[in-house]
């Protein structure tokens, strides 16, 4: 009972984050905003577009909404590529329990860079990061910089917002769904 405040604090912050971009984008919009999503990324960084072209599937959250107070919760939804070509829809839903106040909207590419790596992520029900599939997220900028010859994971993960690259962050915990569109 101690937490049912929280809770319902916490699906109000939800609701009204939600509200902004408060329906579930439908199928060309997902696409257009994926491709916004890649072109802001490789902006950002010339290597992540290198990384790219050697991947063999890459998996774009445009916009993954997080709200918190004490308990946290994010949402969004994306689209798998392959060859270029949108082959499925996901979604991406966690949740988390520690110190955290706020909203906040990120985008979050996942880059498959072995044909293994992908058949298992296409193959589950219901993918978790840390569980299912290690994620590289790759920082950079402030000073850092990487070489796209010696990143080896078979998953490469970026997660960015409007303000820039962001860094320590986990994607572990994250459950990504296949969802129809």
């Amino acid at each position: 009972m101690k937490y049912f405040p929280k809770i319902i604090l916490l699906m109000a912050l939800i609701v009204i984050v939600f509200s902004v971009e408060g329906y579930a984008a439908s199928a060309t919009e997902l696409n257009v905003k994926a491709d916004a999503s890649l072109k802001e990324l490789f902006a950002k960084t010339e290597p992540a577009r290198s990384l790219s072209k050697k991947s063999v599937g890459q998996l774009i959250f445009p916009a993954v909404y997080k709200a918190g107070f004490g308990i946290g919760g994010e949402y969004g939804e994306g689209v798998l590529r392959i060859k270029g070509k949108t082959v499925d829809y996901y979604s991406t839903a966690g949740a988390s329990i520690g110190f955290q106040l706020g909203a906040q909207k990120k985008s979050i590419i996942l880059l498959f860079m072995t044909q293994a790596a992908l058949t298992d992520f296409r193959n589950s029900h219901g993918w978790e990061a840390g569980v299912d599939g290690s994620v590289a997220l790759i920082e950079f900028g402030a000073g850092k910089d990487f070489d796209t010859r010696t990143v080896t994971n078979p998953i490469i993960g970026f997660v960015f917002s409007n303000k820039g690259l962001m860094y320590n962050l986990s994607l572990e915990g994250s459950k990504m769904t296949k969802i129809k569109k």
